[in-house]
């Protein structure tokens, strides 16, 4: 696959994650983000993380750069990162789904290490005030990924 192809296709799905997202951002911690960021690890492998930095800097455009934002540089590439060791171990389709939830619920909690620089304190509060969000987040996941995980990863791979 020629350079030029490979970034457009890396910008096309960088797209489609922001644009996703922000037509979902009406509906508190429903979001596909998680189940395509697990899709283009298992397909893409390391292509992933360059992806990830584009729609993390898309989103910074849109919502500003704050203390927030720094999460979605280490969040995202967890995410990525566990996927590709869960395929490396062959693992069944549904246990992406199982990931997928606990990264969910352990969202928040990833999140609010940048708070630290206010204390541990700030962290740990901002950490426990969003914890019912984190168990949506956690429970959307894990049903948007056993539903689409399976169908999505089979029309990826037809398009590779």
């Amino acid at each position: 696959m020629s350079t030029a192809r490979r970034i457009a296709e890396d910008g096309l799905f960088a797209a489609i994650l922001f644009a996703l997202q922000v037509a979902l951002s009406f509906l508190p911690n429903v979001e596909l983000v998680s189940l395509l960021v697990m899709l283009y690890a298992r397909h893409l492998g390391r292509r992933v993380f360059p992806i990830l930095f584009a729609f993390a800097v898309l989103e910074g455009l849109l919502y500003g750069f704050g203390i927030w934002w720094i999460s979605y540089l280490y969040v995202w590439p967890i995410l990525a990162w566990l996927s590709i060791l869960l395929k490396k171990t062959q693992a069944p389709v549904f246990s992406y789904g199982i990931l997928s939830c606990f990264f969910g619920f352990g969202f928040g909690l990833l999140c609010s290490i940048p708070y630290m620089a206010g204390g541990l304190g700030a962290a740990f509060a901002w950490w426990i005030a969003g914890i019912p969000f984190d168990l949506i987040h956690g429970i959307s996941n894990l049903i948007l990924a056993l539903a689409l995980f399976a169908p999505l990863s089979r029309v990826f791979s037809v398009l590779k």
